[in-house]
């Protein structure tokens, strides 16, 4: 059991003597590579920054180039002082036809804006019981007339007979009253066909005056009365604006201020001046009435609907042209050329504008007088941009 023992611990120091040997190979082997792999990225390194030092560093990008462009300094002008209103146009000649007599009609002879003279025939209206009446008055007058004629003669007669004292002075007297009678009858006859000859006229639905006809609402064959309204009859020529100004402006309401018209659109219609205003103020709107006259040729019709811009006034407002003029997000901006180092620079400013006039706006607010406004390039802008400033409007610079 001892010589068992002792051969079991020799091959125990054996072993461990060949486990350490083995773990120190391997230490040595790991640290050699280890080594080589650090020495590797040192001469990496040193390679790099070998190459980078052998290149030089980019020059900087050159500074952009300044954009020409036309500019415009701000100035003061006179710019009218104005507002818009409603308008109406009315015709100082304007009928509404109706008919005097009642009947069915039987022709209608014009149509919806036709021009008609005046006293031209435009509707009839069935004339035949009118024209029975007529002829039953000329028959009873010419039975007066005649009755009239024999008391004239039976007169002459009784006088003759009353001179040479055949006849007594009554019976002279009651010729002369027979006669009498019969003249007034006679007479009252003729006033009565004259007014059955008049009445028969109002048959004919005649123009009162030279117009333009409106809407005939009627048709061949209805019955009217003094109350259906056949059409109406307006003149062209003798236009009126009613213009209803507020009560606010009475101090500067007057005679002859200037006044534009105009459609929806902006159009101008006419140019005209107010000729009367109402010493009154209308109780329902308070408003003042004022009225404008209108030329024939303007195109206007009459119960037309038009804008009204009445000049209260001149100031001096600085402008800007329309051209310069930026819309962004319903906001106006526009782009000034303001001095920055030895150049100049694109500044967006936002400006409040009024009504356009011609072509340029006043402002209200946002640039004063002197102030360089760019009007050409605007598309290629943007803030801080740099421009080289050219005088004048684009259209002398492209003859330049």
């Amino acid at each position: 059991m001892r010589v068992l023992d002792t051969v079991t611990q020799q091959e125990f120091r054996l072993y461990q003597q060949r486990a350490v040997i083995t773990a120190e190979n391997t230490l040595s082997i790991a640290g050699s590579r280890i080594a080589r792999a650090v020495g590797c990225c040192l001469v990496a390194g040193m390679l790099v920054l070998g190459v980078a030092g052998c290149h030089k560093a980019p020059p900087p990008a050159p500074a952009p180039q300044a954009m020409p462009v036309a500019v415009m300094p701000i100035a003061l002008s006179s710019v009218p002082q104005s507002d818009s209103y409603v308008a109406t146009i009315k015709s100082r000649r304007t009928t509404t036809v109706q008919p005097q007599v009642d009947g069915r009609i039987t022709r209608i002879l014009v149509h919806s804006g036709q021009s008609v003279a005046a006293g031209q025939l435009l509707l009839q209206i069935d004339p035949l019981k009118q024209q029975a009446t007529v002829q039953q008055g000329v028959a009873t007058e010419l039975q007066q007339k005649a009755q009239f004629q024999y008391n004239q003669a039976d007169l002459q007669r009784q006088r003759q007979l009353y001179e040479a004292g055949v006849i007594s002075k009554q019976a002279y007297e009651l010729s002369t009253q027979s006669f009498g009678t019969n003249q007034g009858a006679y007479n009252a006859a003729q006033a009565a066909t004259r007014t059955q000859r008049e009445e028969l006229a109002y048959y004919q639905i005649r123009a009162p005056f030279a117009g333009i006809v409106g809407d005939v609402p009627v048709h061949q064959g209805d019955y009217v009365s003094p109350t259906t309204v056949l059409t109406t009859v307006d003149e062209d020529r003798d236009l009126e604006a009613y213009i209803y100004l507020p009560t606010e402006r009475t101090s500067q309401v007057h005679l002859n201020l200037p006044v534009e018209l105009s459609d929806n659109t902006g159009h101008s219609l006419a140019k005209s001046a107010i000729y009367f205003v109402s010493p009154q103020v209308d109780n329902g709107t308070q408003s003042i009435l004022a009225k404008a006259p209108i030329a024939p040729s303007s195109g206007i019709r009459n119960l037309q609907i038009v804008n009204a811009r009445v000049t209260w006034d001149t100031k001096q407002t600085a402008t800007v042209p329309v051209l310069a003029v930026t819309k962004i997000g319903g906001a106006s901006f526009v782009y000034v050329a303001q001095p920055r180092g030895p150049g100049f620079a694109a500044h967006l400013v936002n400006v409040t504008l009024g009504d356009p006039v011609g072509n340029n706006y006043p402002v209200l607010s946002g640039l004063k007088p002197g102030d360089r406004v760019i009007l050409s390039g605007l598309q290629f802008l943007q803030e801080g941009a740099p421009v080289k400033p050219l005088q004048g409007p684009p259209s002398q610079q492209g003859r330049a």
